[in-house]
């Protein structure tokens, strides 16, 4: 298969009315303090033991197109001894991978932070792609503030996100760009949308400069919504602000625009999904992407038991349908459990 061929078969799989994307790609120090808030200690074990479980619901694949994992949950088995990469396809899930390093503060920036990752991630592809993932992720955080972010890390990590982006699709491997505009401080929701708006524009104008395919591309961003230490706008008011941002500037070729849910509750996240899809269809297929407003409930349920495998996979499979209805306009406060 050619990789114009492979990319297209990637994002039709990826990009399907009512299905979105688990991230499950929680680095060691991030997954530990998931685990720590059940009253677990995070161990390679556990963390096969706890991934395994959440993949594993039948009819999962009817809600989620594909899974991001981490490094090392790419090359482990399952508890029936199969490799991840076949479980999630046996369940008509894509796998995909995390690829970037992590961030650090950006060099005469302060306040800003910069990601890293690209050296050597040419062959570190080419090896992910052998152990079956088809599609990567890679996530710029921008802290805001009056002054922050600053132009030279707008510009800075839009240049890095651009850089994976193609190289990825040198390979036939489909990008999830991730631009994350933190939730954390006291701004407005139209400061939100201000600086959402910059960022985006300067990340698409990074990807045409690199002539990244945005027909073969996934955006992964921010909603729009105020700041952690104000008080929540309502559904209505976070998918009015997100949806004028993005009629801006997301360009009607980029197929699919999935969510990170960037703090919010399960329930928020759906909710304010939901809003979005409710106002009429738009040039993007609107889904999720999301890590803990998915998984939160199931790890819960969980607790480290073995014994409560069932529970497991029934609360992750609810959160999954839900956002799946979500993304149809079709959620209901009354369909929670």
């Amino acid at each position: 298969m050619s990789i114009q061929n492979e990319l297209h078969s990637t994002i039709q799989r990826l990009v399907q009315p009512g299905k979105g994307i688990l991230a499950a790609d929680e680095s060691h120090p991030t997954i530990a303090k998931r685990f720590k808030a059940v009253g677990v200690e995070s161990t390679e074990d556990l963390r096969r033991e706890y991934r395994s479980l959440i993949f594993t619901p039948p009819g999962l694949g009817d809600f989620i197109s594909g899974v991001i994992l981490f490094e090392e949950t790419l090359g482990q088995n399952s508890l029936d001894n199969v490799p991840i990469p076949k479980l999630l396809e046996s369940q008509g899930i894509v796998p995909g991978i995390k690829v970037d390093k992590g961030k650090k503060p950006l060099v005469n920036a302060p306040g800003d932070e910069i990601t890293y990752g690209l050296d050597g991630l040419d062959d570190r592809l080419e090896i992910y792609k052998s152990q079956g993932a088809r599609f990567a992720k890679w996530r710029a955080v921008y802290n805001i503030s009056d002054t922050l972010p600053s132009r030279q890390a707008m510009e800075a990590n839009a240049e890095m996100l651009a850089r994976y982006a193609a190289l990825c699709q040198s390979i036939g491997i489909v990008p999830i760009v991730e631009p994350e505009v933190l939730i954390n401080g006291n701004h407005s929701i139209e400061r939100s949308a201000e600086v959402n708006e910059v960022v985006i524009a300067e990340v698409f104008n990074a990807l045409r400069r690199h002539r990244v395919q945005l027909e073969a591309m996934i955006l992964k961003p921010s909603m729009v919504t105020p700041g952690s230490d104000c008080a929540k706008a309502s559904p209505e008011e976070v998918a009015e602000a997100t949806l004028q941002v993005f009629r801006r500037v997301v360009p009607a070729a980029v197929p699919g625009i999935n969510f990170l849910s960037g703090g919010q509750t399960p329930e928020e996240a759906t909710r304010n999904l939901n809003a979005m899809n409710s106002g009429g269809q738009q040039p993007w297929n609107l889904s999720f992407s999301y890590g803990r407003a998915l998984q939160e409930p199931a790890q819960k349920a969980w607790a480290g038991k073995l014994d409560n495998a069932n529970a497991v996979q029934h609360a992750m499979l609810e959160r999954a349908r839900l956002n799946g209805a979500a993304c149809s306009g079709s959620y209901k406060a009354d369909m929670e459990s």
